[in-house]
């Protein structure tokens, strides 16, 4: 049977990733043609900085030799531009005349360098950077002259002027903007990185404006619009990239900055599709790595027919050595409505880092010279993680062996190699590898930019803990992300661990070492992290026999100071053993206003001193122009016309939530009772420390209301907690709410 022939426009890192990837899933099912305008095979284009700065020859960044080529019966035709396409005999055409059919095309035209409309442009010597002829041509170039200058302070620009202070050249970056690399960085993380590349021997003019290249045929400087004057041989241009659209848009495809295209890569054109640089989805091009192997992936199951999540485009990041530097960018650095969430400058480490949020939402991380984090920030980023995820824990795990644990096992972890953490992992323990240089050499991760090399060598560090604790080093449950440790006497997550004690009884003797010594924990006595943690979920999992004289016991007894909480054993143990009952009994509302301070007094006396994940705010307000406000507490209760509205999941503080409405309670008594089995639903499967908010969050606020407007669930609940109350008293309640399950008028 003969098989379909697809034709790649473009040899470049995107439509040679596809290539690879349709190889990888059904490599019979196409006949593959590529052209390619560059007289050589696939090459790694982001690392051409490192061949100028003399870090790698030109053969050491070829990602695929002829020999893969004809390995994989693909016919390459090199130094061919395509300048036709008949959309309709489905042939495109070369300006040598050559003229191939096809049953799909691919665009991968990828971009060319933005020239700047400067007058001089054309002049001798006056270059971009953006091939390995342009590498040649600027190595050449410093053997006969000295002095040159780069119009951009951009990554690209920092690059070449490294590359030419590497070959003996004087650089001057130029820039248009107040600091450098304005897009990834902040105007702090900037200003280390200049002075770094100031050590190095770079020279800066920021807040430039070039007006024209000056001398007769060949460059001799630059002249700026301030009439200040700059003396150069060499002229760098790299101010960015354009997406190469002219071949799409002669031959009818819809074009808009680039090509664009649908969640499948799909263009206006039938069978005719677009990835890389040249691609526009969701009125976005992407210029990074990362992006266009998405893309790549998706297209090459798209066109292997199997079934795929669609492209819905990809955060913006960057981690990479900037002339030596480790710096890491990720999401919106300078969006409108940023604010700070976490900063953090160490002047003797040489360290910065920089989180933003927008509305209690992660939004963006900017890392400098220690970028160990980037993987788990870029991940925070990108599923806009709430800000309270970002709090550290006091006697936690590395962060970076944190990080490299909850990294999905398919994650790529190299992007200019496309090597995962599985594939590291699995050459760790196979190959018995010790230093993140060995990995390099026996994965290829890190060995083009060196960005990742960070979370290589976190990924060295966890392979060897698991080896060292009796696991494989190798995940056996590939895309699974492993949960953070709870501390770092374990690698257990909350919910394991949760799991584990519900199967462990413990009387209580005091002796929490054989607890301990059940779940394998690294401490005999654990630590002030995960001590009140273990005891917390041992209480509300009702392992706990609650013998008040036990010995036990006497880490959760109470003592009242004012509004503090102490507990009398252990000093170390926090526990959150308060439920804040506020309410409003002043305010003259309208006619149907109702007495709060009944239903709090209930409140307070069913859950008085009960132990709860995180403190807990309860608000309980007469009606809407009560100076409690229902909406932004944990659980707020508000009169209303139909009775009580009962609303969950608000915080006052930052990160301000407001609380969504659970039920509407008919009675008093109904209202108590849902609040109640919430509070008690909060406390059985939240993690400890988890706000309330947090949880609901979590767990999906409709599961959460489905839950506790079952007539059955919502009684049980409630039950549950009555059990754990004095006898009296619960005998003296329980006959009241037992007929007073709320229903859910919503």
């Amino acid at each position: 049977m003969s098989r379909s022939k697809l034709v790649i426009i473009g040899n470049g890192m995107a439509g040679v990733k596809c290539v690879e990837e349709i190889i990888a899933l059904e490599p019979d099912t196409y006949e593959i043609v590529i052209y390619g305008n560059e007289p050589r095979p696939n090459y790694n284009r982001i690392m051409l900085s490192k061949v100028l700065q003399g870090e790698h020859s030109l053969q050491d960044i070829i990602i695929n030799d002829w020999s893969w080529y004809a390995e994989h019966h693909i016919r390459l035709c090199t130094g061919e531009t395509v300048h036709r396409i008949d959309t309709r005999g489905k042939y495109i055409e070369t300006e040598s005349g050559l003229r191939e059919t096809y049953d799909v095309l691919i665009l991968a035209t990828g971009s060319s360098p933005f020239i700047p409309p400067i007058p001089g442009m054309d002049k001798e010597r006056v270059m971009s950077f953006r091939t390995m002829d342009d590498c040649t041509r600027m190595s050449d170039y410093s053997k006969v002259y000295r002095k040159a200058a780069v119009i951009g302070g951009g990554l690209l620009g920092l690059e070449a002027a490294r590359g030419l202070l590497h070959l003996g050249m004087e650089a001057v970056v130029v820039h248009n903007a107040p600091y450098i690399m304005n897009r990834q960085l902040d105007q702090k993380a900037a200003a280390m990185l200049q002075e770094e590349l100031e050590d190095q021997g770079m020279y800066f003019l920021l807040s430039k404006n070039t007006q024209k290249i000056t001398g007769r045929s060949q460059a001799q400087g630059l002249l700026f619009t301030d009439g200040s004057r700059l003396e150069a041989q060499v002229v760098i241009v790299a101010v960015g990239i354009r997406p190469n659209v002219d071949l799409a848009r002669r031959s009818g495809i819809a074009t808009n900055r680039a090509i664009m295209v649908d969640d499948y890569m799909r263009t206006s054109v039938p069978d005719i599709y677009a990835v890389g640089e040249c691609a526009e989805h969701r009125g976005i091009s992407y210029g990074l790595v990362a992006p266009l192997y998405e893309q790549g992936k998706v297209l090459a199951r798209t066109l292997c027919g199997q079934e795929t999540s669609e492209y819905k485009g990809s955060i913006p990041y960057s981690q990479l050595k900037v002339s030596g530097v480790d710096v890491f960018s990720a999401g919106d650095i300078g969006g409108e409505g940023m604010q700070t969430a976490i900063q953090h400058l160490d002047g003797i480490q040489g360290t910065y880092k920089k989180v933003l949020m927008q509305a209690g939402k992660v939004r963006g991380a900017i890392l400098f010279g220690d970028t160990t984090e980037g993987t788990a920030l870029l991940g925070l980023v990108q599923r806009g993680a709430d800000v309270a995820e970002l709090a550290p824990r006091e006697g936690g795990p590395d962060p970076a062996e944190m990080a490299a644990a909850a990294l999905p096992s398919q994650e790529t972890v190299c992007a200019c190699n496309n090597v995962t953490k599985a594939a590291i992992m699995k050459a760790i323990h196979e190959h018995g590898l010790e230093t993140a240089d060995q990995v390099k050499e026996q994965t290829k991760a890190s060995g083009s930019c060196g960005g990742c090399r960070p979370m290589v060598a976190a990924l060295l560090k966890h392979t060897h803990n698991l080896k060292n604790n009796g696991g494989t080093g190798v995940e056996a449950a590939p895309g699974k992300p492993v949960p953070m440790p709870v501390c770092s006497c374990t690698e257990l997550g909350h919910a394991e661990l949760k799991e584990l004690l519900a199967d462990i009884i413990v009387r209580e003797t005091g002796d929490l070492t054989g607890v301990l010594q059940k779940l394998a924990w690294s401490s005999e006595h654990g630590c002030s992290v995960c001590r009140p943690v273990i005891h917390y979920y041992l209480q509300v999992s009702n392992r706990l026999i609650n013998d008040r004289e036990s010995t036990l016991a006497e880490y959760w007894t109470v003592v009242r100071n004012g509004n503090q909480i102490e507990l009398s054993r252990d000093d170390e143990i926090e526990g959150h053993l308060e439920v804040q009952v506020r309410w409003d009994d002043q305010t003259k509302l309208s006619s149907y206003a109702k007495d709060a301070s009944g239903l709090a007094a209930k409140l307070r006396t069913i859950w008085n001193g009960a132990a709860m994940p995180s403190s807990v705010n309860l608000g309980v307000a007469p009606g809407p122009g009560s100076w409690v406000s229902a909406l932004v507490q944990d659980i707020g209760l508000l009169a209303s016309p139909a009775g009580w509205e009962i609303y969950a999941g608000g915080h006052a503080e930052h990160p301000v939530k407001e609380g969504r409405l659970l039920a509407v309670a008919e009675t008093e008594m109904q209202a108590a009772m849902l609040a109640s089995a919430c509070l008690q639903w909060y406390r059985q499967t939240a993690w400890y420390d988890e706000p309330l908010w947090a949880w609901t969050e979590r767990m999906g606020f409709m599961s959460i209301r489905e839950t506790l407007l079952d007539d059955q669930l919502q009684k049980e609940l409630v039950a549950i907690h009555y059990q754990e109350l004095d006898a009296a008293l619960a005998s003296s309640m329980k006959q009241s709410l037992e007929s007073s399950a709320v229903q859910g008028t919503i």
